[in-house]
């Protein structure tokens, strides 16, 4: 998932940005991700500017990349994303070198190097709800990305400068992010592991 906007850590919060109540067939874009912290953050997210990336985006791990669903539907998700919260403990997250997805996509990351299976149990739990499972085009596989769809050039520049790239964090929740098609990707709401 490609999010904007940066997440406060703490309590679970709730911004609902649309006016009124959801229309029959109305339908809003969610994704689901771990945000990387400072200053940690900050740095990756710098980098993927610096590699041309269009998509001026904070860093992060995915847990659920763009779905769309009924908005009738979100508080059911929320119901949903606040049990997978309250049944997964808040884990230790090391990131350590660089990978890529090179020649079947032209991305290059920041890999994971501990805490891969924590984040492919919460993937696994968020995607099991009916209204967030869907067909994914490749397994899925923690990681941040720091250059996407820039000139190969950038690709290696990215892949080889951040190749000593170490942090190590405790991960304690994940936020929900909504995208409306009018604005950018708006955190809406951070759910706290290990808490009901």
């Amino acid at each position: 998932m490609e999010t904007g906007g940066s997440v406060a850590g703490g309590v679970a919060r709730s911004v609902d940005r649309r006016d009124g109540a959801p229309q029959a067939g109305d339908t809003i874009q969610i994704g689901i991700a771990v945000d990387i912290p400072e200053p940690w953050g900050g740095l990756l997210t710098r980098r993927r500017v610096e590699a041309g990336d269009p998509l001026v985006v904070p860093a992060h791990v995915t847990l659920l990349g763009p779905t769309e669903i009924p908005t009738v539907a979100l508080p059911a998700v929320e119901r949903h994303l606040a049990g997978v919260a309250a049944t997964h403990l808040p884990f230790t997250l090391h990131l350590r070198g660089t990978g890529t997805f090179r020649p079947v996509t032209q991305v290059v990351f920041v890999a994971v190097a501990a805490g891969i299976s924590e984040c492919e149990l919460l993937a696994a739990a968020i995607n099991s709800a009916p209204e967030l499972h869907r067909e994914a085009r490749f397994p899925y596989h923690p990681h941040v990305t720091v250059a996407q769809d820039v000139a190969p050039e950038a690709l290696d520049r990215a892949y080889e400068d951040l190749a000593d790239f170490s942090a190590m964090f405790e991960v304690d929740s994940f936020t929900l992010f909504s995208h409306s098609g009018q604005t950018r990707w708006q955190p809406r709401r951070d759910f706290l592991l290990g808490v009901s």
